[in-house]
């Protein structure tokens, strides 16, 4: 029987799934396993534990951490007790939170560390609506409730009242809201986008209709769970499919972690698999001149043989004997530090250039990019191994419509598509009109059915001539250079386009030192000739594949990274165009001025 409810899901994992490594984390040196038993006791006590404090079915519980096993305790325990999850990311401020709490209203919050619980500080006084501030690690604070505590009440309650945890699961029905997740808010204040238990189960009921997935699988999850593509794909998706979930111990450890965890499946986002190919291209450069031209052969190799296969043409004798002498000399490295059992990659949450997908294919690690926003739950399509084209974010996964209105804006229509806005209809309205959600983002479907996303809606620019332009396919293209990290596109409104550039500063000091140009600090090598020279290039490289109306005719360095501290970054790491126009406004100018 099919499942309806998020508790529904747990019960099936658990029950009929039941393995001894359903989680695993690093302790020290060493990877612990947690079972399908062992996983269920604590769900419960988590569960019990919130309503032994007050936790009434409806209410609200906020979840403010990084991944860990705890993470996917609580949020279970949350669910199957009849309240709806908050996700927090971890990496928020202190008033970015203070706004969300204060907007979501939840009756307890359960934090990670000392270093979160910090940011909750007097956070009882000014929203009201808590009650409890529970803490998974311990802080030396007595207004804190510790985990374990938590847990003992909840067995107790467990004990006294055996049929409870039951009764709550199972009296959720599939339209009950689940989960309140609150979007970025590159445009203003974050919005609780309201997700139903059907909105996420026929999320990953339409996935496996087209993602081949079952219990000899693994799965390494280092993408935040406060996002709702890992929670979708990388938990809700694996525990229902009995799948070994392990938790990276942090960004920094994910290429260790694969090769201790040899995953089958990881998800992540074009930025991981960005850094994976200049990795690969910084050690052909640093190998010298044969080993570069090595590499360009391998990788000239590789693009024909995707070309090839994607077409589904028979591939001639020599083609498939230069591609096994490009495997031995190059691809199988990249595989061997994947851990050398992964079956496919997944990327999603923004769009991964062609290039890279291509290079990744021809060395047997198939990115399977998708598409879809926290309000579809989030996938809308994806690529598939019987339906694989580069550059495209695949095909509308089952039960999900998609069509294109006249302005090319993509809208979707399907039970992932979320209930609505937490408390703005008005909002909920304007973004969903007779059931079709306004995706806000711009593309097309080609003659096979392959979506392709052309860039966000409101970051097209106009320039003075009238000419729309979509700045993120030339952000792209510009951040495959090795030495050019981020990219921001400008010209709204402009007589011509200008573009600020990010350099990778490491790959940059290795291009002075090699080259030894002369400098005293980072200000005085960004201005000298020798690197200005070599920006430009990469600006002519793209300009000389443009139409006219396009091309970009100044750029400028910025001096350091963009960061989610600075309100450059949303919590997934996109560019927030808006701030980066106020804080580099000067800069800017100086590409504009007469």
């Amino acid at each position: 029987m099919p499942v309806k409810t998020l508790g529904e899901l747990f019960q099936h994992s658990v029950v009929e799934k039941p393995r001894k490594d359903l989680f695993r984390y690093k302790s020290g040196n060493r990877w612990v396993d947690v079972s399908s038993d062992e996983f269920r006791t604590a769900v419960v006590e988590c569960g019990q534990g919130l309503v032994s404090v007050g936790v009434q079915v409806g209410d609200r519980v906020a979840l403010l951490s990084e991944n860990r096993l705890e993470w996917a305790m609580v949020d279970f325990g949350i669910l199957t007790c009849g309240a709806i999850t908050v996700p927090i990311y971890p990496t928020l401020l202190s008033q970015q939170i203070e706004y969300i709490l204060g907007d979501a209203k939840p009756t307890a919050v359960i934090c990670s560390t000392a270093e979160q619980a910090a940011k909750l500080e007097g956070i009882e006084e000014r929203v009201p609506s808590i009650r409890n501030v529970i803490s998974i690690e311990p802080v030396d604070r007595a207004e804190l409730m510790r985990f374990s505590k938590l847990r003992e009440l909840g067995a107790v309650h467990h004990r006294n009242h055996p049929d409870d945890h039951d009764r709550r699961r199972d009296s959720r029905a599939a339209d009950d809201v689940a989960t309140i997740v609150y979007t970025s808010g590159t445009t203003g204040n974050p919005k609780g986008v309201m997700l139903t238990h059907q909105n996420i189960v026929s999320n990953v009921l339409s996935a496996l209709q087209v993602l081949h997935i079952d219990e000899k699988d693994s799965c390494l999850s280092f993408l935040p769970l406060s996002h709702i593509l890992e929670r979708m794909a990388g938990q809700f998706l694996m525990v229902y499919c009995g799948v070994s979930i392990a938790h990276a111990e942090s960004i920094e450890a994910v290429a260790a972690n694969m090769t201790e965890i040899q995953p089958t499946i990881v998800i992540g986002v074009p930025r991981f698999y960005e850094k994976i190919y200049a990795r690969v291209q910084d050690a052909a450069n640093a190998g010298g001149a044969m080993k570069q031209k090595i590499f360009r052969w391998a990788k000239a190799t590789g693009d024909e043989y995707v070309q090839q296969k994607v077409a589904g043409r028979n591939l001639s004798a020599g083609l498939r004997l230069r591609h096994k002498a490009a495997d031995a000399l190059v691809f199988k490295k990249l595989r061997a530090r994947t851990g050398g059992r992964l079956r496919f990659f997944v990327s999603g949450s923004a769009p991964l250039a062609k290039e890279i997908a291509e290079f990744f294919y021809a060395a047997g690690l198939t990115i399977l990019e998708g598409y879809g926003l926290t309000e579809t739950s989030p996938l809308i399509s994806v690529n598939t191994f019987e339906a694989y084209r580069p550059g495209s974010v695949g095909r509308p996964a089952p039960g999900i419509e998609v069509r294109i209105a006249e302005d090319g804006e993509i809208l979707t229509r399907s039970s992932s598509v979320m209930k609505g806005y937490y408390e703005l209809p008005f909002e909920t309205s304007e973004a969903i009109r007779d059931g079709w959600f306004a995706t806000g983002d711009i593309g097309h479907l080609d003659e096979d059915g392959f979506l392709f996303i052309t860039d966000r809606k409101k970051d097209l620019l106009v320039t003075a001539g009238g000419k729309n332009v979509a700045p993120q396919p030339m952000e792209n293209a510009l951040k495959l250079n090795e030495y050019i990290t981020e990219a921001v596109v400008l010209g709204d409104k402009r007589k011509y386009l200008t573009v600020l550039l990010v350099p990778s500063f490491e790959n940059l000091e290795e291009y002075a030192r090699h080259r030894e140009i002369p400098h005293a600090d980072l200000e005085t090598l960004l201005a000298s000739e020798p690197i200005q020279s070599l920006f430009q290039h990469a600006l002519d490289q793209l300009n000389a594949n443009l139409p006219r109306f396009q091309q970009i005719k100044y750029f400028r360095l910025v001096d350091r990274e963009f960061t989610l501290e600075a309100g450059e970054l949303t919590p997934s790491l996109k560019v927030k165009r808006k701030a980066v126009n106020q804080k580099f406004a000067e800069l800017i100018e100086t590409m504009y001025g007469e």
